[in-house]
Formats: structure tokens, sequence, C-alpha cells
């Protein structure tokens, strides 16, 4: 097992990067469709009905399993012999990080479901909260290129 999971390491690694950017993209976009939603519900000079369907297809269809294959791929590489030193800081600052990106993602699908039934939060609420996973992402890049 040890040996297979070896062998495939550059692809794994490859795996988890794409994984990760996939991620990513839907965690930096869905915030500022919330921002969008929520401007426009305010106003009342559109429809929102179209955001709901984006909003939920990201979420399910792009985030969801990008966060899955993110986690599968990440929890094997740590599994790779020789690969993590847990005697130094970056690999806990990178896992908070991530624990607290895979937290965000839970708030962002909690607050789809919340805003279909009631008003959304402001719209500069959500402007803040998508700075969330870039600080996240700086955290993490930091952490794995420069091993603190």
């Amino acid at each position: 097992m040890i040996d297979l999971l070896a062998a495939s390491y550059p692809y794994l690694k490859a795996f988890h990067v794409m994984s990760v950017i996939s991620w990513m993209a839907g965690l930096f976009y869905l915030p500022r469709l919330f921002v969008y939603h929520a401007e426009r519900a305010a106003t009342g000079t559109e429809p929102v009905a179209s955001f709901v369907i984006m909003e939920d297809k990201l979420l399910r269809l792009i985030m969801r399993p990008a966060m899955i294959a993110t986690w599968i791929s990440g929890l094997c590489l740590v599994l790779t012999p020789g690969i993590v030193d847990w005697s130094m800081v970056w690999p806990w600052v990178k896992a908070a990080c991530v624990l607290a990106m895979t937290w965000f993602h839970g708030w962002c699908a909690a607050e789809r479901r919340r805003i279909i039934d009631q008003t959304p939060l402001p719209g500069r609420r959500y402007r803040m909260m998508n700075e969330v996973p870039t600080l996240l992402m700086i955290g993490i890049v930091l952490a794995v290129i420069v091993k603190f």
C-alpha cells in the first residue's frame, strides 16, 4: 500500500492541485453571487430566482465534489511516507486553514439555504465574507511553500 502511494504521488499531487483550484474558484464566486442576490433582492428590480439556481448548481455540482476530492487526495498525500514532518509548524497551519476553509464552505451552504426563505444579509456583509477564502489561501500557500 505504501509503495503504491509513493509511486502514484506525482499524479495524486496533480489531482489534489486541480481539486483545490476547483474548490477555491467556487469559494471565491459563491459569496459574490450572494452579493448580487442580496442587492437585487433589496432593490426588487430583478428577480432573484436565477441567482438561487446558480448558487445551488455551483455548490452542489462543483464545490461539494471538489471539496470531497480535495480532502481525499490531501489525506492520501499525508499518508505518503516522508512527505509531512509533523514536528514542524507548517502542516499544522495548513491543517487549521483547511479546516477553516471547510467551515467556510459549510457557512456558504447554510447561507444559501437561509437566503431562499429569509431576507439575505446586506451585500456589504457578503463582500467581507468573500475575503475569508483569500486569507485562508494565503496561509495555506505560505505554509506549504515556505515550510516554516
